[in-house]
């Protein structure tokens, strides 16, 4: 600003200046702000001397003892130690016994006493067994009757043994190959193109072209099973909503670079979970046009299209409780002022974090949700009414575009939804476990970075919504889609494919091939 331009009002100046200080002052939040998220912990977790297990108990409830890590105790003369050292090796795995042996002329004693074997020491060393591929020969015997030869009649026809069913009828890939390149792809997020390298190293020529062709083939056999996924949430009262963006290629009427989204719902019972991803060519309301007759319970983050979910009739919209808190985290990251002693935001985190324990300790109590209803309304709704009663007092005297006012400004914009965890006990504070489901295809996208193609991302979605639901009912994802693979051409009906999904498959009749 040029000198002459300056009021000669006192008042005026000082007016200038404070604005000049609030706007340095801001700018500096957004700076710490951003160097925090580069370099900075990644981790949510409290690094405060108050933690979650540090909170003084809630009055009349006896709150849970920190989870410690599971160790083997070895007693001792006049006391216990904890024993440390590596874990065994996993008895199911196969032993190779490996005899060593003295030389025969050291068996002689120096006496002359031929030695006795008197025991063995043991020890066992892991040992790594290099990938192999092997070639299944199928031979189709043809049968023919030399008494009809010469004969025009159909009594005559060669007679050729079928092959089995096949998920992929001119493919050359058996169930468990066609499992390992889709489990290295969307649970180890190694892209074709790494997984060519590796069959090459192994001797076998096979293109990310190939493979292309495969997964997308294998899409195509397995897209019924998504319309039982989407019955089994629609089906359930309770669904958890995220999503996030995903750049696709090859997308008509759009940029390359322009962002398309893969859209999470975790719903289904307690006891068989599902996960469903599904691909969109925009963050708008249209990924969620699957739910318009959803009753229930949605939980998500505060993005504007889920509010326009959760005004329908019949829908109740909770919030999401951990992203407030990360809100206030990052006040706590790059505010020396707010961690003080009754700091605004070291208040409502350690109001949070007696909400968690509250939490950890109902979850270890294996409470029915009847019951863990009855205890979060005695001891989480006082808390809840603590920290809206910080956070209105601390909208008063707040610049509101300060960290700390926009995170004040979003837990009270959110705090009506919030709050409604306390109506049900299946419900959970936050949407933690959606974002746990995402969190595979944000960690592989690193890797890919994006899809070639839309029907690509469609492929993608379905594959990992098999993967993270086999995941999530104790299924081994490669166990799972030999299985799936192996079984799904032969499916007749509906019936026969519900049966096939992972949520409705006992966990003890799937079984890992073995190799050959």
């Amino acid at each position: 600003m040029n000198t002459k331009d300056l009021p000669n009002d006192t008042q005026e100046l000082k007016k200038i200046i404070s604005d000049y200080q609030y706007h340095v002052s801001y700018l500096k939040e957004k700076i710490d702000l951003l160097q925090k998220a580069i370099f900075g912990t990644k981790s949510e977790k409290s690094s405060n001397a108050q933690s979650l297990e540090n909170h003084l108990p809630l009055p009349g409830f006896e709150m849970a003892e920190p989870e410690s890590k599971e160790q083997h105790s070895v007693t001792v003369p006049e006391h216990t130690r904890q024993k440390r050292g590596r874990k065994p090796l996993p008895p199911d795995l196969p032993r190779e016994e490996i005899v060593h042996d003295i030389s025969e002329e050291d068996k002689v004693c120096a006496c002359g006493t031929s030695l006795t074997c008197i025991g063995q020491e043991v020890s066992e060393k892991l040992h790594y067994v290099p990938s192999r591929l092997c070639v299944h020969k199928h031979i189709r015997r043809k049968y023919a009757c030399r008494g009809c030869e010469g004969v025009e009649s159909q009594q005559g026809a060669v007679v050729t043994a079928p092959m089995p069913a096949q998920l992929i009828p001119q493919g050359i890939a058996t169930p468990s190959l066609l499992a390992h390149i889709l489990v290295a792809k969307f649970v180890d997020a190694l892209p074709f193109y790494r997984q060519e390298k590796q069959f090459a190293r192994l001797g076998v020529d096979l293109s990310r072209s190939t493979m292309v062709a495969w997964a997308m083939s294998a899409a195509r056999a397995c897209e019924p099973l998504l319309g039982l996924f989407k019955k089994d949430l629609l089906a359930d009262h309770f669904l958890g909503i995220d999503e996030t963006p995903v750049q696709v290629l090859n997308e008509s009427g759009k940029a390359n670079t322009t962002k398309s989204y893969m859209w999470v719902f975790l719903g289904g019972s307690a006891e068989r979970p599902t996960v469903l991803y599904q691909y969109h060519p925009s963050r708008s309301g249209k990924a969620l046009d699957f739910l318009q007759n959803f009753t229930g319970y949605i939980q998500t983050d505060g993005y504007a299209a889920y509010e326009a979910l959760g005004e329908r009739p019949g829908i109740t919209h909770v919030g999401c409780l951990a992203h407030v808190r990360r809100k206030f985290m990052d006040v706590i990251k790059i505010s020396k002022r707010a961690k003080a002693k009754g700091g605004v935001a070291q208040e409502v985190l350690d109001r949070i974090a007696q909400l968690y324990n509250l939490e950890q300790t109902l979850a270890q109590q294996k409470l029915e949700p009847g019951r863990i209803k009855e205890q979060r309304e005695q001891y989480a709704v006082p808390i809840l009414d603590e920290i809206k009663s910080i956070l209105d007092q601390g909208s008063l005297s707040t610049p509101p575009k300060s960290q700390l006012g926009k995170a004040i400004a979003y837990a009270l914009n959110q705090w009506d939804r919030v709050v409604r965890y306390v109506e049900h006990g299946r419900i959970r504070p936050d949407n933690n476990l959606v974002e746990n489901a995402i969190r595979p295809f944000a960690l592989g996208r690193k890797n890919w970075l994006f899809a070639g193609h839309p029907n690509g991302a469609h492929a993608g979605a379905l594959f990992f919504s098999l993967m993270e639901t086999a995941k999530l009912n104790g299924l081994e994802p490669y166990a799972y889609l030999c299985h799936l693979f192996e079984h799904l051409p032969r499916a007749q009906d509906e019936q026969d494919v519900q049966a096939l999904l992972p949520q409705h498959i006992d966990p003890a009749l799937i079984q890992t091939p073995s190799a050959g």
